[in-house]
């Protein structure tokens, strides 16, 4: 017995059926992060790959008598399911309409990114003339940006070559950047190139001041501070504690002439004894360093 073989042929199912993640693939368009043009060229290039590019390019579609026609609106449907997918939330209200086709939407995006072109551009170019490293917050997004505002200035008829792209990124480096940028500015890399030395040079300024904390660090740790009790440079006692002169010195004899200074024995001076004897000396005693002690000095 043999096998009958079917005569219907089987079509092969169309790419565009493949695709389950868009956003996983266009970055979604936001008119901020993401740019119209950078939107513009991933979706583009996904079209082409998938075999969908008729839908958004503006060629005409088949008749609705056309046996083509329900499968050329299935995957119409698909592609303008990837448009709604990829924009963000305020673009897509403002598209957002009943029946439209995959091309109905793209062309009414377009519009919102390029019509105006004059304010826009104005726009675009203070942006561009003004920012600065110091505004972004790394060189990767401050590179971006300028790559960015310099493609939304393309699509509005205001071309900025690679020249001009690199002087605006060393116009826009603080003044530590001063002796790179002269250098950048005078031999005019390309714009990979030119992104490439910024990068080396805050790698170099990095490990400079990385290098000056730990010298610095290093001397605190062994330099004792300045009001230490060690006293450097002293013959025989280098290393030793300085010892705190006593700066208490003994009250003169007639400091209190109300009490008198006694010994630390306790016993009373001669004086004090002639006097209770009914007679005082008046003998002259001798007043050399030392004798006689303060307490015979002391008045009556």
């Amino acid at each position: 017995m043999s096998d009958k073989q079917d005569p219907t042929p089987v079509k092969a199912l169309h790419p565009v059926y493949t695709v389950t993640n868009i956003q996983n693939k266009i970055c979604t368009l936001d008119g901020t992060k993401v740019s119209y043009s950078s939107w513009v060229r991933l979706f583009k290039l996904h079209a082409k790959g998938y075999k969908v590019l008729a839908h958004i390019d503006g060629s005409d579609p088949p008749s609705k008598t056309d046996p083509t026609y329900e499968i050329w609106s299935e995957i119409d449907a698909i592609v303008l399911q990837w448009i709604y997918g990829t924009i963000s939330d305020d673009l897509l209200a403002r598209v957002l309409e009943p029946d439209s086709t995959a091309y109905e939407a793209w062309f009414k995006i377009q519009n919102i990114f390029l019509n105006n072109k004059g304010s826009r551009a104005a726009a675009l170019e203070h942006e561009f003339t003004n920012l600065t490293l110091r505004a972004m917050s790394s060189l990767e997004a401050y590179c971006q940006r300028l790559k960015d505002l310099a493609s939304q200035l393309n699509d509005v008829d205001c071309p900025v070559n690679e020249k001009r792209l690199v002087l605006q990124l060393v116009r826009g480096l603080p003044l530590e950047f001063d002796t790179a940028g002269a250098y950048i500015n005078q031999t005019l890399p390309p714009w990979d190139t030119a992104c490439s030395m910024i990068q080396l040079e805050i790698q170099r300024q990095r490990a400079r001041d990385s290098h000056s904390s730990t010298e610095f660090v290093a001397t605190v740790e062994h330099d004792p501070p300045a009001n230490s009790n060690f006293r450097r440079g002293e013959s025989g006692n280098k290393g030793r504690p300085h010892q705190q002169r006593n700066t208490n010195r003994r009250a003169p004899a007639f400091a209190s002439p109300s009490r008198p200074n006694y010994p630390s024995s306790g016993r009373q001076p001669q004086t004090q004894l002639n006097k209770r004897q009914g007679f005082v000396s008046n003998q002259t005693r001798p007043t050399w360093a030392g004798y006689p002690p303060s307490y015979w000095t002391q008045p009556y």
